[in-house]
């Protein structure tokens, strides 16, 4: 159990603003991990093994992509106790994203908004971090998160997502593709029928060069957003099957404010996280369930902000969760309440 409890560091770090805040967070981090002085933060990890993919996670926790955008600090999160951690989003080349400000704190919803549009020091560098981190070799699950330059036109995204899948192939337990930021221009586009379609098409044909090139088989995801209908979601999940992804993670930021309305940056332009996009979330969990069937491997992530949350999501149908916003909001000891709630949550499933 961590030394320093978060309710010590929130008003701090609340009180500056909150990419500043974000920043000074991950420097520290990355200084001090694999030092003594990660017991400030550190959880034990709670084993509550599942095979997902074919991966076994050692717990039903893990933290979501954007947080680490460049790698920097696999094993300071990993110490937190999570079960698996992605990274990313990475891009081919590096990007420095949106203009600032691009973050913002909503703590009376427990939200945030961020227009931070990918911004990261691009592919290589990425590789190089995750390449340093031990986190892998003691058995937890790594995933890495891949996204398209802004710069790339829409009609050529399938290019950056091929270097990108090509890049990370042989660094990754799992492989996100993320076509679901509202942050970067006609991104979204991508989860159309046809545009998906053939996007997957292109990712399946690689991924099986790069299966017989580096002799082992690395699962796809696909992160998709909660803004879509029940239409959509049925022709997401068709499309997925039909191309042999191995997963999904539902869902990413919404652009929907009904649920912080008359609250202050409400209308800021960006992807809304935290407790309002519970519901919409859950609500394509379970749709997505309910078409894919009992086996297809589905992350959920989206408002968990306590244990209460992280159940309703396994209750709609995911296999395991992630948490970002809430561990902001909430600090490390979330991740061993969620755990321990879940471990506790399966042990009753078996005795049933």
């Amino acid at each position: 159990m961590s030394l320093l409890p978060y309710s010590l560091a929130r008003p701090f770090l609340f009180g500056l603003d909150p990419e500043t805040a974000h920043e000074l967070t991950l420097q520290s981090l990355a200084r001090v991990q694999g030092t003594p002085l990660e017991w400030a933060y550190c959880n034990g990890l709670v084993e509550d093994p599942v095979t997902l993919a074919g991966l076994k996670f050692p717990n039903r926790v893990g933290l979501a992509a954007g947080l680490d955008k460049n790698a920097r600090c696999i094993d300071a999160l990993g110490a937190m106790g999570f079960g698996f951690v992605e990274v990313g989003t990475v891009t081919p080349k590096p990007q420095p994203g949106n203009p600032k400000p691009r973050m913002f704190r909503l703590p009376q919803a427990n939200a945030l908004i961020n227009r931070l549009g990918f911004n990261n020091d691009g592919l290589e560098a990425f590789v190089a971090n995750v390449q340093r981190a031990s986190f892998r070799r003691k058995g937890r699950i790594l995933g890495l998160n891949i996204g398209k330059n802004a710069a790339t036109p829409i009609e050529e995204a399938t290019s950056d997502y091929l270097k990108g899948l090509a890049g990370v192939y042989p660094h990754a337990d799992y492989v996100t593709v993320n076509i679901s930021s509202p942050n970067t221009s006609n991104l979204r586009s991508l989860q159309s029928d046809a545009a998906l379609d053939a996007l997957l098409s292109e990712i399946a044909a690689e991924r099986e060069k790069l299966a017989a090139q580096h002799g082992r088989r690395v699962p796809v995801f696909v992160k998709i957003a909660p803004d879509l209908d029940e239409a959509q979601v049925e022709l997401i999940a068709a499309t997925l099957k039909r191309h042999g992804m191995d997963g999904v993670i539902a869902t990413n930021t919404t652009v929907s404010r009904d649920a912080v309305q008359g609250l202050p940056h409400a209308q800021e332009a960006g992807g809304l996280s935290g407790a309002p996009v519970l519901e919409a979330s859950n609500r394509v969990i379970r749709r997505l369930r309910s078409v894919l069937g009992p086996g297809f491997p589905i992350i959920g992530v989206g408002g968990i902000l306590s244990s209460k949350d992280a159940l309703a999501k396994i209750d709609a149908g995911a296999d395991v969760v992630q948490i970002y916003t809430g561990l902001i909001y909430r600090g490390p000891a979330l991740v061993d309440e969620i755990a321990r709630a879940l471990k506790g949550e399966s042990l009753l499933a078996q005795k049933a």
